[in-house]
């Protein structure tokens, strides 16, 4: 039986997933190449003070790896990070993971995919598994003199723990989700917090809490109990994605919760400032329990006016004042649309990812792309990725992308990649739902494409997994018959 050379672009989520998949399949021989030199992903780059996951522990974890030893309902990016090495641990992943290894380019001709490596290492496999993720480029602000700032500039995804926010003035640019969990996290620890405040966000309340030892040992004894709390988060977060895909009562409840939230800020200059000119749900919903309550706090600044630029002593907004600051943290997101970039991906008929994509990312159903045979993504474009969690995603994909790799070890075909036909009617089809979405309801976001409509699965991640767990119509797809060359 031949075995597939599989290359496994990725050690964060859905490569760790993959990973995991493949060997609980039969497919023990495969090659995972990580830039970095450790797992985690998003959760090993992202170390700042305050980072808390806003989707509930137990409902953001794999399935196939439970964990009884969660220790608070939405757990903190340390304790994320630690359980995915774990996993990988477990499954002995780092006997097939090369570290430090970045793939710089991927070439596909009639005997498979060359891969090149940054030490100009190129191996040849069958097949290539891109589990780069999409929120791994930092988004550096255009502010003219950002470089002359004499105090340290971070991105909050390139933190710096030998510098000590203690007693210093910092300066906080963004208020999405990290913005607002470091400025949870900075409020009462430096002498003075200045947030400069892009666009107002709407903040969804929560009420993080410990587990108590009694459950973890209940959950420990008991592995299948997890799955209460998990199937439990699952069909709230159901009900939830009927509001981000439909106008209707679960939207208008949202509404009215994070308004009425938003009432907790008791001085009314303060709570215009804070008041968003979108609906709900627009951009992503962000979650806490701490921000409403810090921006209150006298040692904490919201600034609301354009920065004009940045001197050695601080920030300079548009009215002319000078923000005199120690510390300068950019809390302004990544480039979501790069996703495998910047690889240098060539496929069939010389074709490359950069001529692909140059109205922007597109893929059928998420994993596959005319053109590119034997070339999956995990967490590709239009995945729903907007409050759900990856784990889910991940796992829904890797068992799509096993059921390919079996059909290829039973000889089916030894190449596949989606038609051009099947691929532009699922994004037409995409396109004429995403008008009933909320993302489309007047907002600027890192959801929308070069078109103005969001790059997210349009319906309910329930139908989306429904698709991608169900039998594919060969119809869809070009298979190439042959020798497989495998090993």
């Amino acid at each position: 039986m031949n075995s597939p050379r599989i290359a496994i672009v990725g050690a964060g989520i859905s490569g760790i997933c993959m990973a995991v998949a493949l060997q609980r399949a039969g497919f023990p021989e495969f090659t995972i190449f990580e830039k970095a030199h450790d797992y985690g992903g998003t959760w090993r780059d992202n170390s700042y003070p305050g980072l808390v996951c806003d989707v509930p522990s137990r409902y953001y974890q794999f399935r196939f790896a439970m964990n009884p030893e969660w220790t608070q309902l939405y757990s903190a990016g340390p304790e994320i990070k630690d359980y995915l090495v774990g996993v990988a641990r477990e499954h002995g992943l780092h006997r097939n993971t090369r570290f430090g290894a970045e793939v710089t380019g991927a070439v596909f001709d009639d005997d498979g995919w060359q891969v090149t490596t940054g030490d100009g290492v190129t191996e040849r496999f069958d097949f290539v598994l891109c589990a780069t993720g999409f929120l791994h480029h930092p988004t550096r602000p255009d502010i003219p003199g950002l470089d002359d700032f004499d105090g340290p500039v971070m991105h909050s995804s390139r933190w710096r723990h030998e510098v000590e926010p203690r007693g210093k003035r910092v300066g906080v640019i963004g208020t999405g989700s990290t913005g607002t969990q470091l400025v949870g996290a900075l409020a009462g620890v430096a002498s003075e917090v200045v947030l400069f405040q892009r666009t107002p966000q709407w903040i969804l309340p929560t009420v993080n809490r410990q587990y108590t030892a009694v459950s973890k040992r209940l959950y420990k004894l008991a592995p299948t109990l997890s799955l209460v709390p998990y199937w439990f988060n699952r069909a709230a977060f159901a009900v939830f994605s009927q509001g981000l895909v439909h106008p209707g009562r679960v939207r208008t409840l949202i509404q009215w919760v994070v308004e009425r939230h938003l009432r907790s800020v008791e001085d009314p200059e303060l709570r215009r400032k804070l008041t968003p000119d979108y609906q709900a749900m627009c951009k992503r919903l962000v979650v806490s329990d701490r921000f409403y309550k810090a921006v209150q706090r006298p040692d904490v600044t919201l600034v609301t006016e354009h920065i004009d630029s940045v001197e050695a002593r601080g920030a300079v907004t548009a009215d002319g004042h000078l923000h005199e600051l120690d510390i300068l943290v950019l809390a302004t997101g990544f480039d979501s649309h790069a996703f495998m970039r910047p690889m240098a991906i060539t496929g069939a008929h010389g074709r490359t990812l950069d001529q692909a994509w140059a109205d922007g990312p597109r893929a059928f159903e998420g994993v596959m792309m005319p053109d590119f045979p034997n070339l999956f993504m995990l967490v590709g474009p239009h995945s729903p990725f907007a409050n759900h969690p990856l784990t889910a995603v991940a796992e829904a994909q890797s068992a799509r992308i096993v059921g390919w790799l079996r059909r290829w070890r039973a000889g089916e075909f030894t190449t596949i990649e989606p038609t051009h036909a099947a691929t532009d009617r699922y994004n037409a089809r995409m396109r004429a739902a995403a008008p009933s979405t909320v993302w489309t309801t007047g907002c600027t976001s890192w959801y929308l494409g070069k078109d103005g409509l969001p790059e997210l699965w349009p319906w309910t991640p329930g139908r989306y997994e429904k698709l991608i767990r169900g039998t594919p119509d060969p119809v869809d797809y070009h298979l190439k018959h042959g020798v497989p060359s495998g090993k």
